[in-house]
């Protein structure tokens, strides 16, 4: 594998990035990793708690990739066994913990939809219990002497539960000593995070050097915004977008984003090139520019990102048919009922949402018609004997016959 210059190297790894520590010693791993032709062991950890992925969680598997194109090795973690401690970053409180077998099962989810981002043929995927499950208790206490609880109420989302008399259990204390662990048996170079793990990476650099291990650099990107603007996309607050989504759910979605958040989408979301990134901000910086221009294309863009260039034209249609025009599709889906049944029960078993409480949300926010009327009562049944046109939201239609 030939290595393009450390420079050039330098500028992909560095786009949309927070933080790297210490570029200086990146810097150095990749001018050896030229001379000895050898690549480096760029490392992302994954929690796999939760089996659906969303375009936030894409942030850093795209950074992870852009190693891959410059042809280091990528790897992969599977924290199957750190899940079954839970992750306390960002938490308030003590998180669930899986069992083995559940988080196994949501890596399975995982990686069939990060296929979509990483070259699956090049990557390496470790799972941590690999290692982890087989340590004897004698080296979880050296594990442990590697730090102090000093050390570990440095982490804000500590200090704030300690300062509020929130529980702290002491296996969340061994979250970040596993993690750093992880990066010990491979051997990293580098290990990725989101902002959000930064104490955990630098867990995994201080480990590394105090068993005589080269210690890793760390690479920090941004917390994607969701499509509200205001907090982190997550499927809990309602405001993502899933890697599995439609085209045409990815497209309406990203035109209902803020203004305000256009550019770092098109640095985090649609992973938009540095020359692109200074046309759209020259863009959004001249008022006499309407930006829903500028957030078509980065609707467009996001769509062929999962999909491809045919599919985001398709959606971009369909919204101008359905939003702008105010039209209904002409392939709408046909869903049949041969007995009275729950509105929410229609909406959830023809797979129009996900949850009856998403189902009874909507219908809260006046978000569901039927026949162009607003539905107001969560406990409204519909009966066969007549075709019925259910819209829920602004995108999703449904033809209930019966």
């Amino acid at each position: 594998m030939k290595f393009i210059s450390v420079d050039k190297q330098l500028e992909l790894i560095n786009r949309g990035a927070e933080e790297i520590i210490p570029e200086d010693e990146l810097r150095n791993k990749l001018e050896r990793s030229i001379k000895t032709k050898k690549p480096l062991i760029a490392k992302l950890g994954c929690d796999p708690s939760r089996p659906d992925l969303h375009i936030g969680h894409s942030v850093v598997l795209r950074k992870l990739r852009h190693f891959q194109d410059l042809g280091h090795q990528a790897v992969l973690v599977i924290g199957d066994f750190t899940a079954m401690i839970g992750d306390p970053s960002g938490r308030n409180k003590t998180r669930p913990q899986l069992s083995l077998e559940e988080a196994r099962n949501n890596a399975k989810t995982y990686l069939d939809q990060a296929k979509v981002i990483l070259n699956m043929n090049k990557i390496k995927v470790k799972y941590n219990s690999e290692w982890l499950d087989n340590m004897r208790f004698s080296e979880v206490i050296k594990l442990a002497s590697s730090t102090t609880v000093a050390r570990m109420l440095e982490r804000d989302d500590f200090t704030k539960r300690y300062g509020s008399e929130v529980p702290i259990s002491l296996h969340e204390f061994l979250y970040p000593l596993a993690q750093a662990q992880d990066s010990v048996e491979l051997v990293s170079d580098i290990e990725l995070g989101g902002t959000d793990q930064k104490f955990n990476l630098l867990m995994g650099r201080n480990l590394q050097r105090e068993i005589g291990q080269e210690p890793q650099c760390i690479l920090t990107m941004p917390i994607l915004e969701g499509t509200d603007g205001i907090e982190k996309m997550s499927k809990s607050y309602g405001n993502d977008i899933g890697i599995s989504d439609t085209a045409n759910d990815m497209y309406g979605k990203t035109l209902s984003i803020p203004d305000e958040i256009i550019l770092s989408w098109f640095t985090l979301a649609a992973d938009a090139a540095d020359a692109v990134l200074e046309e759209v901000k020259n863009r959004l910086n001249d008022t006499s520019i309407n930006p829903m221009g500028t957030k078509r294309e980065l609707a467009r863009k996001i769509v062929e990102l999962y999909y491809d260039k045919e599919k985001a034209i398709e959606a971009e249609n369909y919204f101008n048919n359905i939003t702008v025009s105010k039209g209904i599709p002409e392939d709408i889906q046909e869903y049949h009922i041969e007995k009275e049944d729950l509105l929410v029960n229609v909406i959830l078993d023809s797979g129009l949402l996900s949850s009856k409480s998403e189902a009874r949300r909507m219908i809260k926010q006046s978000a569901v018609r039927i026949d162009g009327e607003v539905v107001e009562d969560i406990q409204l049944t519909l009966s066969p004997g007549e075709d019925r046109i259910l819209k829920v939201g602004k995108r999703r239609f449904l033809k209930v016959t019966g």
